[in-house]
């Protein structure tokens, strides 16, 4: 009969009493070539008042719960820290305001000599140019220069302890000929960037820079050109111009250039031609006009305020360089008695006051009909406030030529009155001047 022996309080369940036989021949463990991420390991930093608003709510795992945590804007601006997948350099700062990894790059671009240095400012910038991102561009180029200019004033030292312990002023002539070299490249790069910034004036100044280091340089003399071109400098464009032409006379882009300023310029020969024939006909106009109003004894005087009278003017018709042409007025007819008026744009010297209200007459505002040929009276103020009344057989010339008599701001009034009422108008108007 078999014994049960009755297990002891203390013993250890958890104790496995019948391991599983070990393999006659176990393989042995490969190595783990693809290392897993580790689980305390997230994309992004978890927003902890994220967590606390979660309350209850089943916790996500570690990488989703990262990326929930923040919303799609925080998200692209922390994504935006990390070079892989920046856009632009501006806003990359993190919290503590610096960028390690940024900062990591940033400090391989100075690292090696100067002109290897500006070689890789040179490089980015011709890769921005070459997708049309110019103030990227510019902004490389202007680093390497930079970098140049420093080199210079430390080769401008006297001594290596003035140059301090970490700037060598020792550089061969190959590395010297080949930051020139580098110089020169980023100015007339940095040119074309100035250029398509519509940065006229930096333009000419780069190149300027470019051709003191090579005065052969092509390139500088038409981007100039293109950028004097623009600022209306049509003598120094063509200048910049021809002087590439006779560095590189088979240059087609400059000659293309020079025919285009060559044009221009006779543009604007034919306009300021135009021009002046204005003024001399405008001149010689003006002079007519007056000669013709002293042979008839016609005054004239402006004010200081003159009424806008548009294309409406003193002239002469129908050649207004013509001394045998006849002068035309524009005529303001008044009707005081009813506070109305009517314009008359080219009243003849010829012409009488008949003349023209035979065709006004009747009146729109005239109910009672009272306003005809046979009823009224004209009158003129003279210059020194009295009154002349108006023949209606004469003319308006030899009207104006009338002592005393003189046209204000270029407007001739005359005062259409009911003969009926002629009188009372009159005496009203002497008490007026009276007080």
């Amino acid at each position: 009969m078999s014994r049960v022996d009755e297990l002891p309080n203390d013993l250890d369940e958890s104790l496995n009493l019948n391991p599983p036989p070990a393999p006659a021949h176990a393989p042995p463990s490969a190595p783990n070539v693809f290392p897993t991420a580790s689980s305390d390991s997230t994309p992004f930093p978890v927003d902890a008042s994220w967590l606390e608003r979660k309350g209850t709510t089943p916790a996500l795992p570690p990488h989703m719960a990262s990326v929930r945590s923040h919303t799609a804007d925080e998200v692209v601006q922390m994504m935006n820290r990390t070079p892989l997948f920046m856009t632009s350099l501006q806003s990359t700062e993190g919290e503590d305001g610096d960028n390690v990894e940024l900062d990591a790059l940033r400090a391989l671009q100075y690292e090696g000599t100067p002109a290897e240095i500006v070689q890789g400012f040179k490089e980015q910038g011709n890769e921005a140019v070459k997708v049309k991102r110019w103030k990227d561009g510019k902004d490389y180029y202007t680093k390497g220069l930079t970098v140049l200019a420093q080199r210079r004033n430390v080769r401008s030292l006297k001594s290596p302890d003035e140059a301090g312990e970490n700037d060598s002023i020792a550089e061969d002539e190959a590395e010297i000929g080949k930051q020139k070299e580098l110089e020169e490249a980023c100015y007339v790069n940095r040119a074309l960037c100035n250029l398509e910034l519509k940065n006229l004036r930096s333009t000419t100044l780069d190149c300027a820079s470019a051709l003191r280091l090579n005065p052969k340089n092509v390139k500088a003399y038409y981007r100039s050109s293109l950028a004097l071109f623009a600022l209306d400098k049509l003598a120094e464009a063509s200048d910049a111009c021809t002087r590439g032409l006779m560095i590189d006379p088979s240059n087609a882009a400059l000659k293309g250039f020079a025919t285009k300023i060559q044009a221009r310029q006779t543009s604007l020969r034919a306009i300021e031609q135009k021009k002046q024939e204005r003024e001399q006909r405008a001149q010689k106009e003006n002079f007519m006009l007056n000669t013709a109003l002293r042979a008839r004894n016609i005054r004239t005087r402006n004010t200081a305020q003159p009424p806008d009278m548009e294309d409406a003017s003193i002239h002469l018709s129908p050649d207004p360089s013509a001394p045998t042409s006849t002068l035309m007025f524009p005529v303001v007819l008044l009707y005081p008695l009813h506070l109305q008026s009517d314009f008359v744009k080219a009243f003849s010297e010829t012409d009488t006051v008949p003349n023209h209200l035979q065709y006004i007459f009747p009146l729109p505002w005239d109910e009672k009909q009272e306003y005809t040929l046979g009823s009224v009276d004209f009158y003129m103020e003279t210059g020194s406030g009295g009154l002349i009344r108006v023949g209606k057989k004469v003319s308006l010339g030899k009207v104006l030529g009338s002592p005393g008599l003189e046209i204000v701001d270029g407007i001739v009034r005359i005062n259409v009155l009911l003969k009926a009422r002629a009188a009372e108008w009159i005496e009203e108007m002497k008490s007026r001047r009276g007080r």
